[in-house]
């Protein structure tokens, strides 16, 4: 028993001793260490475009022309010829204010004309009849220049008979009042029957001229220095309107900045801008509230995304950049300006370079990786 044991230890040290042979080791040997697999990154890539240099404001819609009704006589309205928010023309007739004494008095005055022309031809004649008297001494010059001096007093009565006349046909034309421009028409603030007063406070409508409509801005009296200097460079300035700063919903139509105020409000430190934007479908309502754009210029530019970049600690600004062999490599920007969510750059990128812009928290320079193109989220745009 003592033999076979022995026999079968001897056995399994041949064996383990084949299998530390020194062909073995150089088969482990010639594996060698295994390389880290490349990273996966998304890229953008950098290139040209034209960069608009805006100016954003708060702004609010006004009225290019606005006109408060109000009547010129005093009646009562018989008639309103209009419907409430149309669109009138200038000089259509909106209201009618009872016409009767106004007719009366023109018919008056025509009476009183016609009385002090009869009442010159009789003294014109006793004028005649009295200088051919004078002639023959038959009367005195006293009694001649009496005459000529009723004459010429008939002559004045009928002047002013006949702006009383003129007088009183504008009093009946008063009584239809009309548009005094062309736009839109609020509703009547009196009905029919209301007895009105010449000048009276309460307007009788307002007209709005809604194409085009003003947009009134307010910016500070320091800025507004390097803007009057972009004013002076260009023929006008293009204004685009924000309408939801949530959605970023934009008016369809673009207006032009027309002038800024010469002076300072002392109140405020403010100066008003003023831009001219055309509303052929009236969107834009008097008194809303907008954002305003001023593209002060456009230029060629290099536009990086802000989130591709980097903050070290001594300030700059870095991004890294998928180099030959699809390494990374970091680079350093000179940034301009900040337009939307880019950054306007000078240097650091050149056009067609691969900027990273996720999954560059997972590389360090010289890392290997695999870019692929970024894909933006619809929702977040």
């Amino acid at each position: 028993m003592k033999h076979i044991f022995l026999a079968v230890t001897a056995s399994l040290a041949v064996i383990l001793l084949a299998g530390c042979s020194p062909d073995s080791k150089s088969g482990s040997a010639n594996q060698g260490p295994q390389q880290p697999a490349a990273t996966a990154v998304s890229v953008v890539t950098i290139e040209r475009t034209t960069v608009p240099d805006i100016l954003s404001l708060p702004g609010r819609i006004t009225p290019f022309q606005q006109s408060q009704v109000r009547p010129q006589v005093a009646g009562v309205i018989t008639d309103r010829l209009f419907e409430e928010g149309a669109v009138v023309e200038k000089g259509q007739q909106l209201y009618q204010i009872d016409d009767a004494r106004y007719k009366a008095e023109l018919a008056s005055t025509k009476a009183d004309l016609k009385s002090a022309q009869a009442n010159l031809k009789t003294l014109k004649a006793k004028e005649k009849r009295y200088k051919d008297l004078l002639a023959k001494n038959s009367v005195s010059e006293q009694e001649y220049d009496d005459v000529a001096a009723q004459t010429d007093q008939a002559e004045a009565q009928i002047a002013v008979a006949q702006a009383a006349i003129e007088l009183a046909r504008v009093n009946v034309d008063y009584t239809k009042v009309y548009a005094p421009i062309s736009g839109q028409i609020s509703r009547s603030y009196v009905t029919e029957g209301t007895l009105v007063t010449a000048n009276q406070a309460q307007e009788l409508a307002t007209i709005t001229q809604l194409d085009p409509v003003f947009v009134d801005m307010q910016n500070s009296g320091k800025a507004i220095v390097e803007l009057r200097r972009s004013m002076q460079n260009r023929d006008e300035m293009p204004v685009e309107i924000v309408l939801d700063e949530a959605s970023n919903s934009r008016y369809e139509r673009q207006g032009k900045l027309k002038f800024s105020e010469v002076t300072v409000d002392e109140s405020t430190g403010s100066v008003t801008l003023r831009a001219v934007v055309p509303n052929p479908d009236s969107v834009l309502m008097p008194g809303l509230f907008v954002k305003t754009n001023i593209i002060k210029s456009q230029e060629q530019g290099l536009l990086v995304p802000q989130r591709a970049t980097m903050r070290q600690p001594d300030g700059a600004l870095t991004v890294y950049v998928v180099g030959s062999n699809n390494t990374v490599e970091a680079r350093v920007l000179e940034v301009v300006r900040s337009y939307q969510s880019q950054y306007l750059v000078t240097s650091g990128v050149s056009e067609g370079d691969k900027v990273i812009i996720a999954g560059y928290q997972k590389v360090k320079p010289g890392a290997q990786v695999t870019p692929q193109p970024w894909q933006q989220d619809p929702k977040k745009r």
